[in-house]
């Protein structure tokens, strides 16, 4: 197989339930190489238990220290749309969105839960909220859910209340090591790790799911997608946005969905 930008490609299936440290099965990681077929990757202190939001962020820091070019795609939302900005009269910046998000939405704290936070028993929820209306031009493409369409079927709204945070971690214990697409750039440098938003059911069924979860086949697709779109050379495509230039500029935002034409 070719060998693309990348030396590892992750794909990760999250969950926003319980609280931090608690181990979910909605939680599930993929890792593919050029060289190898997408495996389930469990968590290192006890491959038996699943992985909580706490561990996999432990994980994936050291993981990428390790400099080896990196592709990780998780599919909860990285940031919100223009409406929320307006609402709460925020500068279209995606590094203060991240703070100001934390600030109002502490879900990495132990023992907290995105509804503790929605009611208002941690944090500051309520003065960060949004609407199940509101959707970014990139969810609209996709036919996604709202990242505030919460309690329905589908729905990544709690996985993005619950991930936003270690999103944040990431990028201060990472620095310029660590791509973040599309916010810090549209063709990140070679060389450099990559992490972006992801939508598992752009490709899951281009792949049989077998004896698969559904949670385990969404991370095994984005794994498999990645590694044979990188070694084909299609995911040069997926650098290139397409909107118009008033689109391009709301992206570096509101983000994009990763392979999304």
């Amino acid at each position: 197989m070719d060998h693309g930008r990348f030396q590892r490609y992750v794909g990760i299936d999250y969950s926003g339930a319980a609280t931090p440290q608690k181990g979910l099965p909605g939680i599930r990681v993929f890792e593919a190489t050029p060289y190898a077929r997408a495996r389930e990757i469990r968590p290192e202190e006890n491959s038996h238990r699943h992985w909580s939001r706490a561990t996999l962020h432990r994980w994936l820091s050291h993981s990428l220290a390790q400099n080896e070019p990196t592709l990780v795609g998780i599919d909860h939302g990285f940031s919100f749309p223009e409406e929320y900005f307006q609402a709460h009269d925020l500068p279209r910046d995606w590094p203060h969105f991240l703070e100001d998000f934390h600030h109002h939405w502490p879900t990495d704290q132990p023992d907290t839960t995105v509804e503790m936070v929605r009611r208002g028993e941690r944090g500051q929820g309520p003065d960060r909220g949004g609407s199940a209306r509101w959707r970014r031009p990139a969810e609209k493409r996709g036919r996604a859910k709202s990242v505030f369409h919460f309690d329905v079927p589908g729905s990544v709204a709690k996985s993005t209340h619950a991930g936003l945070p270690w999103l944040l971690h990431l990028r201060l214990e990472m620095g310029e090591r660590l791509h973040f697409w599309p916010f810090d750039g549209w063709n990140p440098a070679a060389g450099i790790s990559v992490i972006a938003e992801a939508y598992p059911s752009l490709w899951n069924d281009h792949h049989a799911r077998g004896e698969c979860t559904p949670d385990q086949h969404d991370a095994f697709t984005l794994a498999t997608k990645f590694r044979n779109a990188d070694a084909s050379g299609k995911m040069e495509n997926w650098w290139r946005h397409k909107m118009k230039k008033a689109g391009d500029h709301r992206a570096r935002y509101e983000g994009w969905i990763f392979g999304l034409a």
